[in-house]
């Protein structure tokens, strides 16, 4: 399906209007919000195009690097979308079917077949701080802060944030974060396991790019699997895990033996 979508990549008109760029260089995807006068503030045609983008995403793609244009990495909700009328309608369906479509712009982030890397630096707000948590590994910048904005705008998270807040610091954590809307700086973060790498600002560039190589080293196929294993074990038991651990090997060793 996915070297279906390749053929019609999001045309480069479509990105801008949306406030996005994005390169493909080989096996790496950079996507850039790129709307630096707004603080990345993201819209509803942002989480859209998004969604395109993992649709149209090349399969030859193995790792997806999402960053911020300007000072920062994403202020959060354009709340001017709201005043100008937009956002789901009154009936429940339609409601649900609306905010579907814009949570698929950061699920296909999780797929196994990639590793998604969130480069924060300035911070990270509300929708900006669910994109990071979308994705598998964050590299913060040492002066950078997140901030869970949306329940002080009368809003929940629901742009996916909520279950790897609470799988990554547990439910009372995630409730202080929350619902006090405070912000948490870069080494509470990392202390928190909001972030794989803490670097210094000026190094934040330097220190994605060693770790897409470092991603890149490893044989494709066997990462995808281990991805597989990873992403199963949480909700496996000790016996359905070992299972899931025989089976996958299994598979590496017919492939390596050419059968």
């Amino acid at each position: 399906m996915r070297e279906q979508a390749a053929a019609a990549p999001v045309p480069a008109e479509d990105l801008a209007e949306a406030g996005l760029r994005l390169e493909i260089d080989g096996p790496v995807a950079t996507i850039t919000l790129d709307r630096p006068d707004k603080r990345n503030a993201m819209t509803f045609a942002m989480w859209r195009t998004l969604a395109r983008i993992g649709d149209a995403l090349p399969g030859s793609v193995r790792v997806v690097v999402v960053r911020g244009a300007g000072k920062a990495f994403s202020a959060g909700i354009d709340l001017s979308m709201f005043s100008e009328g937009g956002g789901p309608t009154a009936d429940p369906q339609e409601g649900d079917r609306f905010i579907a479509e814009l949570q698929a712009g950061y699920t296909w982030l999780r797929r196994p077949e990639i590793v998604s890397i969130a480069a924060v630096h300035g911070y990270a707000i509300g929708a900006g701080f669910q994109l990071a948590l979308a994705c598998d590994l964050r590299v913060l910048a040492d002066d950078a802060w997140y901030c869970m904005k949306e329940p002080a705008l009368g809003l929940v998270p629901d742009l996916t944030g909520t279950k790897p807040l609470v799988d990554i610091v547990g439910v009372n954590r995630a409730i202080d974060i929350c619902l006090t809307a405070r912000r948490v700086a870069a080494p509470e973060a990392a202390a928190l396991g909001l972030a794989e790498r803490l670097v210094p600002a000026a190094g934040l560039d330097d220190a994605v790019a060693d770790l897409v190589a470092a991603l890149l080293q490893v044989d494709a196929d066997a990462a995808v699997a281990t991805q597989r294993l990873l992403r199963e074990a949480p909700g496996n038991t000790l016996e359905q895990q070992c299972a899931a651990e025989r089976r996958e090997q299994l598979a590496r060793l017919r492939a390596l033996r050419g059968g």
